[in-house]
């Protein structure tokens, strides 16, 4: 299994991206007919076997590590220029995981399981502003 890692760029907070999140899909005419979330990328990771329906993709928003979404299925697709891209079919689920401080990086990443932050929940922090606590533990080298 291998997940990814995203800057989710032009997003502030976490109720941003998923306020919109299910309109974006239909900027670029990518339409799948079901429930599930679509990002484009211009490349297909080499990786995809390891990732579809098994890993998900983590997104950074402001400069921390906040949510992940399952990978469902990489798709072949061609944008309105006619380039060849990728689009990644995720599930519409947006999970909390424990924040974490991320660098900037241009594009997507692998990310091995290993190095993934857990689930908020998974990690004990399942009240109400929890995340933010979790946050100022993480920054402070503590978990």
């Amino acid at each position: 299994m291998m997940h990814m890692i995203k800057l989710c760029v032009g997003v502030a907070t976490l109720e941003e991206l998923e306020s919109y999140r299910e309109e974006r899909a239909h900027w670029w005419g990518a339409d799948y007919g079901e429930n599930v979330h679509v990002h484009r990328t211009r490349t297909r990771p080499k990786r995809a076997e390891e990732m579809e329906g098994q890993g998900s993709i983590y997104w950074v928003i402001s400069g921390v590590v906040r949510c992940r979404q399952p990978i469902l299925r990489l798709a072949a697709a061609v944008d309105e220029q006619g380039l060849a891209c990728c689009d990644i079919i995720m599930a519409p689920d947006m999970v909390r995981v424990t924040p974490r401080p991320k660098s900037p990086f241009q594009g997507w990443r692998y990310l091995d399981p290993n190095d993934a932050p857990p689930d908020l929940d998974k990690a004990g922090f399942s009240e109400e502003g929890s995340a933010e606590l979790a946050l100022e533990l993480s920054r402070l080298g503590l978990i």
